[in-house]
Formats: C-alpha cells, sequence, structure tokens
C-alpha cells in the first residue's frame, strides 16, 4: 500500500466517546450466536487471519523455522486449513523466517525498539530499514506512549510518517499500546493521527502490557476506521493482538467487524489477529465441529 500522509489532523473534529454507551455495544458481541455452518466458515477464516508470533528472548532459529511450518501448515492433516497470514518475529530473525516461508505468506517484524519504543528515532528508523533488508515485507511498529501522554500528538504524527517512508513497499501496522493510553478518546485520538500519517493497519497492542485487546477498545478502534474510511476513501486494517486466546472470543471480534465495518474487511488483508496461542484452539473447535468431540492439547503441535 502506497500513500501520501494526510494532514496533522485535529482533535477538535471528533466527538467525545460515550463510554457507557461503548462497553454495552461492544458486550452485545458476545451474546451472538453463529449457526454450525456459518461457525466453521468463520474458524477457518479466522486461521487465515492469523499473525503467528513469537516475540522472547528465549527465540532461535529452529524455534522460528518450527513456528513458520505450523504457520503453512496449521494441522498436517488437513491441508484445507490455513495458511495463517503471517508470522511476526523481532528483526534478528526475519531472515530465517523468510527463508522458511519462501514468499508463500507474509513475514511481519516488530521493530522501533519494541516493545518500549523508546529509543531516538534515528535508530528506530534504521531498524525497520534493516527489518525490511532481511525480508520482512510487514513492520509492526510502537509509537512512543510517553510522548502522546505528554501532550506532543504532533511528535508522534512526525514518527509514523517517517517510519512508514522507511517501510518502502513494506505495510505499516502502528501499534498504539493502548493499555497505556488510560482513555477511549486517547485511543480514538491516537488511531486517528495514526491512520493520516500512513498507516496500513493499526494495532491495539505488544502483547507485552496488561490490559492488551479488548473488544470495546477495538470497537473505538473500528470505528475510527470506519469514519476515517466515509471521510478519506482509504481503507485500513485492524489488528487486535494479546489477551486472544481462544476461538470463541476470536469470533466474537469476526462479528464485530462484519457488523462495524462489512464484509470487505473480513479477509486477511484487511483483519489480523495478533496470537501466540490461538492458533490450537482454533484447530480444536474446527475437529469439534467436525467430529462432534473435543481434541486433546497434545493431538496438535506446539506454535
Amino acid at each position: 500500500m502506497s500513500h501520501a500522509p494526510l494532514p496533522f489532523p485535529d482533535r477538535r473534529s471528533l466527538p467525545p466517546i460515550d463510554q457507557v454507551g461503548l462497553e454495552e455495544r461492544a458486550a452485545r458481541f458476545c451474546t451472538r450466536s453463529l449457526k454450525k455452518e456459518t461457525k466453521m466458515e468463520a474458524l477457518r477464516l479466522a486461521v487465515t487471519m492469523l499473525d503467528v508470533t513469537t516475540l522472547e528472548g528465549a527465540d532461535t532459529v529452529e524455534k522460528v523455522r518450527q513456528m513458520c511450518a505450523k504457520a503453512l501448515r496449521p494441522d498436517p492433516r488437513d491441508p484445507s486449513i490455513g495458511p495463517a497470514a503471517a508470522v511476526c518475529v523481532y528483526p534478528r530473525m526475519v531472515k530465517a523466517a523468510a527463508e522458511a516461508v519462501a514468499g508463500r505468506i507474509h513475514v511481519a517484524s516488530v521493530a522501533t525498539q519494541f516493545p518500549s519504543g523508546q529509543m531516538r528515532l534515528k535508530e528506530r528508523v534504521a531498524e525497520i530499514r534493516y527489518a525490511v533488508k532481511e525480508g520482512a515485507d510487514e513492520i509492526d511498529m510502537v509509537i512512543s506512549r510517553g510522548q502522546f501522554l505528554q501532550g506532543d500528538a504532533r511528535g508522534i504524527y512526525k514518527e509514523i510518517v517517517a517510519c512508514k517512508e522507511a517501510c518502502g513497499e513494506a505495510h505499516l501496522k502502528v501499534i498504539l499500546e493502548t493499555g497505556e493510553l488510560a482513555t477511549y478518546d486517547n485511543v480514538r485520538w491516537a488511531s486517528e493521527i495514526a491512520m493520516c500519517a500512513g498507516a496500513d493497519f493499526i494495532k491495539t497492542s505488544t502483547g507485552k502490557v496488561s490490559p492488551a485487546a479488548t473488544l470495546p477498545v477495538t470497537l473505538v478502534m473500528l470505528q475510527a476506521i470506519e469514519e476515517f474510511h466515509e471521510r478519506t476513501g482509504r481503507m485500513v486494517g485492524m489488528k487486535p493482538a494479546g489477551g486472544i486466546s481462544n476461538a470463541k472470543l476470536a469470533l466474537q471480534y469476526l462479528v464485530m467487524v462484519r457488523e462495524v465495518l462489512g464484509a470487505s474487511w473480513l479477509t486477511p488483508d484487511w483483519f489480523r489477529f495478533g496470537a501466540s496461542s490461538l492458533t490450537n484452539d482454533l484447530l480444536r473447535q474446527i475437529r469439534k465441529q467436525e467430529t462432534g468431540r473435543y481434541q486433546m492439547a497434545g493431538d496438535f503441535s506446539k506454535d
């Protein structure tokens, strides 16, 4: 996705968020039930929306290769399931991941001093360029939350513009770390800044801070995407990440995306799950729909 940044937005144009109304609407998505055929389609779709992730200090090349094999063929007994949308790794592991997937799925890399974002912009941009050079075609950057919270919103806009430029042809996902932004209004404002600055996706969390993704926070971001699209005609993707570890919750997110943004966003091009442990529960639920019984946890390989 190649597009020029839009002008820095005016926060005064954003209406305040009704917290009670927002949380009540988000809670209603937890009450929806899906018919068996629709549920199976949704479970299979969710697998293709996974950014299968390992972001640990103990990551090794072999672990990354095993994860890539799982992302490419989530269930070795059923080749019709998957593949996942992408694998997500630290910059140092990008080359190993790119070699393992060989262009069959995307390679995403966290960058910009993930997860803190506490480094000079010069070094953060250099990290993006390194990851892209190693083979990443998606970059998950973190904004400087401290800078945002001290009131330097324009500085956040400028750093995202610089990071988008450093990506070249790679897509940019902007992580807001919503658990540190304190209010829904701040999440809405940060979403607007990121989209105007050129984000291809906006993403809730690093997965390293609690709370991470929640239905109400994601709803705020989906509504921001909807309003941005209506105003500009530009589609922006959404990636909730952190805390989505079971299929039931994943399906609630898909229902919410369908109702807020419509079917156009229900593809891996526009919606992703950041997940390190969701894959196996999706597979267990698919097998349950097919056979009528749950599989044991050990029936599927670990990510």
